[in-house]
Parts: structure tokens; C-alpha cells; sequence
């Protein structure tokens, strides 16, 4: 009797204990909500997504085709597209855990290679507290952009690269130079300067929507992959102009649009950071595209479609970075500059150093995209109109974007070199004298742009 007795004791002493606990479980439960996945933001982002395809094929399929020679435009095309579907593979197979994996350190991430652990139920962080996306849509987004940016590389080196070493050097240059610069910039904390680096106590590095991990990255490995595989068959001694514009004007308009998806998607939700994001987008494409045919104007010559299409990339290479980071009069002052200084690295630079970049991939998306990444750090501030804080100082985040921008230029070169470099012992990199001057289409792909 005595032990019963005892019993009910400690089991009314446990109730009353756990009883007594229970507010404190109610205020723990109502700290910590539910995650939200809104189907709004959702639906954005998957919109995004699309957009950005849209960017690659068809709008800078076009683009880069109808720069090129007739007798290249197919296999330009073909390189583009290959190349990003390629791309695609390789994210889902290891490059989203390279990039955004669970388990990481400050160069480089490993875990859910094969997509492993990932379901229609998995989440996604957005840069809201508590809100979510189903992590498939974030796989997806972010997929897309690795595609461009191998793309990109391309417009220096078409007209006389392999189509086989151009996807010997994609498998590399993705997984030695992208992943590791994404996971840098977009998942380790901005090049690892908040908190301290190189022994600085330097703020985060702005880059909204990959000005540093899209456009300086491909633009330099372009200029140095131009470099390595020389200069086309009668450079600077032959008329190499595009074949056409009009392919090209269409190529640029699909760009434009589909920039919203990679700027306005870059905010992860549809709110107010995307509708910044959003005017940005217009006002500094509008801007660099006048400003550079005002340079055209100011240098003697004709205000030309071909230079309409260049300020419109000029411009939409700028904002990126500053998509989010700056406010309307910023990212006009933005895209006029960089639409200049892109215009005189590409009529006055290059043919001063001689350096063969077909399609201007380094004029603009590389000196572009340094312009707009450091100019960024400019536009944030509050008295020009930008969401920085009131502690923002101009000087210190400029600092940091400067030595992002370096970071950046040189992990490109050194991955580039060892990316062309092996694809040439491969596969000798470059095509025969008799296939460039026969044209790459026939000579890489048995067809004909125009049966004419």
C-alpha cells in the first residue's frame, strides 16, 4: 500500500511538473512558427526560371548567331544550346551540391550530389524570415544561371573552336571555376568579407544578381580562352561583319525580357526588392542604350542598330549587381557609365591590343560587369537614392566590391587556363585551317544556316 501510495505521488508530482511546463511549450511553438511556401512567390519564381531560359535559347542563341559569319551562324547556335543543356546535367548531377550544399567551407560546398535527399517536400530559404520556396524551384532558378554563364563564355571563341573541346572545357570550367565562385559570392557570405577577411573588418560584397559570379566571370574567362586559341583566319585583315542584325535585334529584345526573370527573380519573392529590381532593369538598359549611341555620335560615327544592341547588353550587364542595390537615378547613372567605358573597350581597347574576343564577350559582359559590380558599391548608398542603411559608408564598401572584382579575375584566369588547357590536349581545341575557312557549320556539323 505504502508503494502504490508512492507511485501515485510521483505520478501526480510528474502532471504537475509537466503541467507547469506546458506554457513554456506553448510560447516555444509560437516562437517558431511553420515555414510559409506562398504560392504567389512560387509561381514567380518558377516564371523567373522560364525567363531566364528564354535568355539562352532563343535570346542570346540569336544574339551571338546573327554576330557571326553566314557560314557559323548553326554552329554557334549549336554551341550555345549544347553547351547550356550540358550545363543543366551537370548542376543536377553535382553542381547544385558544389554550389549550395548542406556541408561546405569557404571555397566549396559537397553534399545532395544527384539531388539526393530532395523532394516536392524540401524547402528552400528566401530572404525573408520564415518563408520558403519547395527547394526543386530554387534548384531549378539557380540552374538556369549556370547555363548562361557558360554560354556566355562562348561569344569570344566561336568561328574556330571545336565543338568538342568546347564541351570538354565546360564539364572543367564549371566545376573548377562557377561552383566554386556561386558558393562564394551567393552561399558563403559575399566573398567572406563580413566579419573579416585578408584581416579586414570589410562589409559583405553586393552582388544582387550575379554581376561578379555571371558576367565578370564569364567575360574574363572569355578574353582568356580567346587568348589561348588565337586569333580567327584574316583578323583585322578581312571584313568579319554580322551577317544579321536583325537576328541579332530580335536576339537582344529575348535577352531584355528575360533579364527580368534573372534580376527580378533574384529577390526570391514577388515583393518589393523585385519590383526594384524591376524599374531598374528598364531605366538602365534604356539609358545605356542611348548613351552608347551617343558615344557612336561623339566618336564621328553613325548612331547604328549594331551599337542600340551592344548599350542594351552594356546596360543590362551593369544593373545586375546593382539590380536591388540601388534606386531608379543610381541605375541610370550606372548604365550610361558603363555603357561608355564598354563602348571604348570595344572600339578603341581591343583594337589596340589586338586581342581577338569575336562577339565582344569581354568588352561587355567583362569590363561591364566590373564597372556595374564596383559602381554598385556607389549606387547602395541612401543620399543617392539606393536601400543602404543609415551606417552605410561608400568608402569601405567599395573596398570590398574592388577586391571581390580581383578574387573574381583571378580564380577565372587561373580555372580558365587549366580548362582550355586540358580540352586542347584533348582535343586539340581549334578547328583545321580548311573547316574555319569552309565554316564551322559545315566542317562541325554537316549543315547550312541558308540554303541559298
Amino acid at each position: 500500500m505504502k508503494f502504490a501510495n508512492k507511485i501515485a505521488a510521483a505520478a501526480g508530482a510528474t502532471a504537475l511538473a509537466l503541467f507547469a511546463a506546458l506554457p513554456a511549450w506553448a510560447q516555444d511553438a509560437a516562437a517558431t512558427p511553420a515555414p510559409v511556401v506562398d504560392k504567389g512567390d512560387t509561381a514567380w519564381m518558377m516564371t523567373s526560371t522560364i525567363l531566364v531560359l528564354a535568355m539562352i535559347l532563343p535570346g542570346l542563341a540569336l544574339f551571338y548567331g546573327g554576330l557571326t559569319r553566314t557560314k557559323n551562324m548553326l554552329s554557334t547556335m549549336t554551341q550555345i544550346g549544347a553547351l547550356a543543356c550540358l550545363a543543366m546535367i551537370i548542376w543536377v548531377v553535382y553542381g547544385y551540391g558544389l554550389a549550395f550544399g548542406p556541408e561546405g567551407n569557404a571555397v566549396i560546398a559537397w553534399g545532395k550530389f544527384f539531388l539526393a535527399g530532395v523532394t516536392p517536400d524540401s524547402l528552400a530559404d528566401t530572404f525573408s524570415d520564415g518563408f520558403k520556396l519547395p527547394e526543386y524551384v530554387f534548384i531549378s532558378f539557380q540552374m538556369t544561371f549556370a547555363a548562361i554563364t557558360l554560354a556566355l563564355v562562348l561569344g569570344a571563341t566561336v568561328e574556330r573552336m571545336k565543338f568538342s573541346a568546347a564541351l570538354i572545357f565546360g564539364v572543367i570550367w564549371l566545376t573548377i571555376v562557377y561552383f566554386p565562385i556561386a558558393h562564394m559570392v551567393w552561399a558563403a557570405g559575399g566573398f567572406l568579407f563580413e566579419g573579416g577577411m585578408f584581416g579586414t573588418s570589410l562589409p559583405a560584397a553586393l552582388d544582387f544578381a550575379g554581376g561578379t559570379v555571371v558576367h565578370i566571370n564569364a567575360g574574363v574567362s572569355a578574353l582568356v580562352a580567346s587568348l589561348i586559341l588565337g586569333k580567327r583566319i584574316g583578323y583585322q585583315k578581312e571584313i568579319m561583319a554580322p551577317h544579321s542584325l536583325t537576328l541579332t535585334m530580335v536576339g537582344t529584345g529575348l535577352l531584355w525580357v528575360g533579364w527580368f526573370g534573372f534580376n527580378a527573380g533574384s529577390a526570391l519573392e514577388a515583393n518589393g526588392s523585385a519590383a526594384l529590381a524591376m524599374i531598374n532593369t528598364f531605366v538602365a538598359t534604356a539609358s545605356a542604350a542611348l548613351f552608347w549611341m551617343l558615344a557612336e555620335t561623339v566618336a564621328g560615327h553613325k548612331p547604328s542598330a549594331l551599337g542600340f544592341c551592344s548599350g542594351i547588353i552594356a546596360g543590362l550587364v551593369a544593373v545586375t549587381p546593382a539590380a536591388g542595390n540601388s534606386g531608379p537615378f543610381g541605375a541610370i547613372v550606372l548604365g550610361a557609365v558603363a555603357s561608355v567605358i564598354c563602348f571604348y573597350a570595344v572600339t578603341v581597347l581591343k583594337p589596340k591590343l589586338g586581342y581577338d574576343d569575336a562577339l565582344d564577350a569581354f568588352g561587355i559582359h567583362g569590363i561591364g560587369g566590373i564597372v556595374g559590380a564596383i559602381g554598385t558599391g556607389i549606387v547602395y548608398a541612401p543620399s543617392l537614392g539606393g536601400p543602404g542603411g543609415d551606417d552605410f559608408a561608400i568608402g569601405p564598401q567599395v573596398a570590398t566590391q574592388i577586391i571581390a572584382v580581383l578574387v573574381a579575375i583571378v580564380w577565372a584566369t587561373v580555372g580558365t587556363l587549366i580548362a582550355t588547357s586540358i580540352a586542347k590536349a584533348v582535343t586539340g581545341l581549334r578547328v583545321s585551317e580548311e573547316v574555319e575557312r569552309e565554316g564551322l557549320d559545315l566542317g562541325e556539323h554537316g549543315e547550312r544556316a541558308y540554303n541559298i
